[in-house]
This record gives C-alpha cells, sequence and structure tokens, in this order.
C-alpha cells in the first residue's frame, strides 16, 4: 500500500530544514492538518485545505478518514513518533497508509547538548501531563529527559522537587533546541533562579536527593513505616504476596476495594508504570491517608472513591486485578469477579474466621490457590528475645479464564 498521508516533522529552524523528500511531499499535499502553530508556517499562497486539531484531539478522526485517499500532510514537532501523532494515527488507520518523515526528536538535540546517553536516560512528557506523572522516575542519580508543557514548567518542576526532597538536583533547561535561538542554562531545583525561559524548551533533569531524606525502592514490600496508617492495613509481607499475585503491568487497572491506607493501591502503581488503581475505601480519616500516602509514593494514577461495595462498584472501568482486602461479605466476590477482565487476576485476604469461611468455599468452586500465612517476628521478651506470631492470614488468588 503507498502511504496517502506523510507526518512530517518540524524542527526549530521551521520549514526552511525540511529535508527534499518532505518538502516535496508537503508541497504536493492536498490537505495539511497540525496544529495553529504548524499550520502558521504554511506559506500564504500554498493551496492546500488547512485543518486544525479538534478539541477534544481524537474527534479530529473523523477528519483524517474524511480525507483518506488525497495527498495529506501532518505537520508535528520534531520527531513525531516521541510522545507525538503518530502513535494516535495508527490507531486511526491503517497499517501502510501513512509513512513518518521525522526530524531529529528534542531528546536527541538535549542528549547531545548534555553529552548524555540516550539509552542511560528515560524519556518523558510532561506536555499535556501533570508533573505528578514523572515524580514515580524520581530516583537518587536517575537522568531524565523532559518535554515541558510551556515556560513556567521548569520552575514548578523545581518547586515539586523541593517538596519531595530532591533540592539537590540540577535542571538543564534547553530551549529552541536547533533553532537560531538556541540557548542551554542549568540551576539548582532548591535555589532555582532561572527566568524568562521560552514555551518552547525540554529539561535535563539529574536527581540527587537531599540529605537525610529516605527514598523507597519500586520493589513490592515497603516498609509499614512508609505509610501513614491506623493499623488496619496490609502488612509488609502479606503486601508482597498480594502485590505478587496482582502481577502489575504496564498501563493495567486494579481495584482496591476496602483500601485502608492504599498501601496495596500505592505499591501497584510502583510497580507497573502507566498504571491506575480506583481505592475503595468508606472511611473518610482512611481516604486522607490513602490521599497523604500516594503524594508522597505515588503521585499519579489514583482514584479515591468514597463508598462501600459492592455498590461503590458499579459503573466503574474492568479491571485488570482486583484486591478484596478490607473484609470479605457475601456478595462481594460476585460483583468483582463478574467485573474482572479475562485473564485478570483476583485476590482477597481474610482474618476472621466468618471470611475465611467464604474464601474456603469460593476456593471449593473455583479452584485458584489458598494460602494460610503466619508470620511471627523477634521481639524483647524480658532480657531475651522471643518469637511473637501475628495473626493467620488467608491468601487466596486466582486468574479470570479466558484471553482479554
Amino acid at each position: 500500500m503507498t502511504p496517502w498521508l506523510h507526518v512530517i516533522g518540524i524542527g526549530d529552524g521551521r520549514l526552511d530544514t525540511l529535508s527534499p523528500d518532505a518538502a516535496r511531499r508537503l508541497a504536493q499535499a492536498e490537505i495539511v492538518f497540525g496544529g495553529a502553530r504548524h499550520l502558521a508556517m504554511l506559506a500564504d499562497d500554498h493551496p492546500a485545505e488547512r485543518r486544525a486539531w479538534r478539541s477534544p484531539f481524537a474527534d479530529t478522526a473523523a477528519d483524517i478518514l474524511a480525507a483518506r485517499g488525497r495527498p495529506a500532510v501532518v505537520l508535528a514537532t520534531g520527531d513525531p513518533s516521541w510522545f507525538g501523532p503518530a502513535r494516535w494515527l495508527r490507531t486511526v488507520l491503517d497499517a501502510g497508509e501513512f509513512a513518518v518523515l521525522p526530524a531529529p526528536s528534542a531528546f536527541s538535540l538535549a542528549a547531545a547538548r548534555l553529552g548524555w546517553s540516550l539509552e542511560d536516560v528515560r524519556c518523558l512528557s510532561i506536555h499535556g501531563r501533570p508533573i505528578e506523572s514523572v515524580l514515580a522516575e524520581l530516583s537518587d542519580g536517575a537522568r531524565l529527559l523532559l518535554l515541558s508543557e510551556d515556560g513556567t514548567t521548569p520552575a514548578r518542576l523545581a518547586a515539586r522537587l523541593r517538596e519531595l526532597g530532591f533540592g539537590r538536583s540540577r535542571l538543564h533547561v534547553l530551549e529552541h533546541l536547533g533553532g537560531l535561538g538556541e540557548r542551554v542554562r542549568s540551576s539548582v531545583a532548591g535555589t532555582f533562579d532561572l527566568e524568562d525561559v521560552a514555551a518552547l524548551n525540554t529539561i535535563g533533569l539529574e536527581c540527587h536527593v537531599d540529605e537525610g531524606i529516605r527514598t523507597y525502592s519500586r520493589v513490592p514490600g515497603l516498609s509499614d513505616d512508609a505509610f501513614r496508617h491506623d493499623g488496619k492495613m496490609t502488612k509488609r509481607t502479606l503486601r508482597a504476596l498480594a502485590i505478587a499475585a496482582l502481577e502489575p503491568m504496564p498501563g493495567q487497572l486494579l481495584w482496591d476495594v476496602g483500601a485502608g491506607s492504599g498501601s496495596i493501591s500505592v505499591e501497584w502503581l510502583r510497580a507497573a508504570p502507566g498504571g491506575r488503581a480506583i481505592a475503595i475505601e468508606p472511611v473518610e480519616a482512611r481516604r486522607a491517608m490513602i490521599a497523604e500516602n500516594a503524594a508522597r509514593l505515588a503521585p499519579s494514577g489514583l482514584d479515591i472513591v468514597n463508598g462501600r461495595a459492592p455498590a461503590a462498584l458499579e459503573g466503574r472501568p474492568a479491571p485488570d486485578a482486583v484486591f478484596l482486602g478490607g473484609g470479605l461479605t457475601d456478595g462481594l466476590f460476585p460483583a468483582a469477579f463478574g467485573a474482572l477482565k479475562p485473564g485478570g487476576r483476583l485476590v482477597a485476604h481474610a482474618v476472621t474466621l466468618e471470611s475465611e469461611a467464604i474464601l474456603l468455599a469460593l476456593h471449593e468452586v473455583h479452584g485458584g490457590e489458598l494460602l494460610r500465612v503466619s508470620v511471627a517476628s523477634a521481639e524483647p521478651v524480658g532480657p531475651y528475645r522471643g518469637w511473637r506470631a501475628s495473626m493467620p492470614v488467608t491468601h487466596w488468588h486466582i486468574t479470570k479464564q479466558g484471553m482479554s
């Protein structure tokens, strides 16, 4: 199939820096799609119809499909396959209907200016996304390249870094990369003082944690004191077991039913890049704890819901995984398991005899894996030490059969 649509990347040098092939495709186009800034680059005498992106963006799909078969161009910044329209177009058009003609990406240019190797850097975007969406990537010594929203982004990011104990981090602000107005400046987050930052900028972030600030691994099983809680939480050992059985995967959704402190939701989000979680908790004080814990440990992807299951489950998007930890009742499992996507995982914990009886009956009918876990910790006994056992917990997990 010969492509009828060409997605052309533009550098800061504007249309004058297009490759001969890209310039030819643009000259032959009958329709040109793009943002207002890109469409304004076209010469006044260019005969093509100009089609600006709609809001919401997805509404443009109808315009793209209506142009099918006519020579058309999409104008985008840099490499359209890096947080650009190419990914979205693959959901609209058949394979082979369009081709991408990239310019050097902001990430490539920034890495070249800073002397960084792209394979050692996380390349992310906070253009059209909250700053919180990248905070889970912070760790001492990490390097990030970030596409900015506008000229205020570096200062806002520096403020969040100070709040999180990363005030020693260095921000390299690279403006108008590849253009005549290119400028590279640096400042430390704790004393960030760069002014008059251009709207078109990319941030190179070198993460350094402040002295005395505790950081946490993304491996499940954070210590209990990492969370604010009132004692009603899934403790470290059982939490690590639950997360392993829930199998967090990028972009997937968890229902955390009876969330308590939100420790399961937090660990899920830390382990699953781009993941989402819905924490359902009827107690107001605990919802406040969930929000506080998430703000510190997993700042993006959590929706906290006031309600009791199963009623609070109605109308929620179908989950890829479900954790039932807030006390089992009759009627809860059918609602949760019925909503679970095929191939999804459900984990339930029971402490009381009544809840355990429910799990035993469910295991008999549905199968899955049933474990009884008892953990003993060494604690002082007079001048000596002895084992103090916690209450045993019954753990059940099951995978819903079928393909998603």
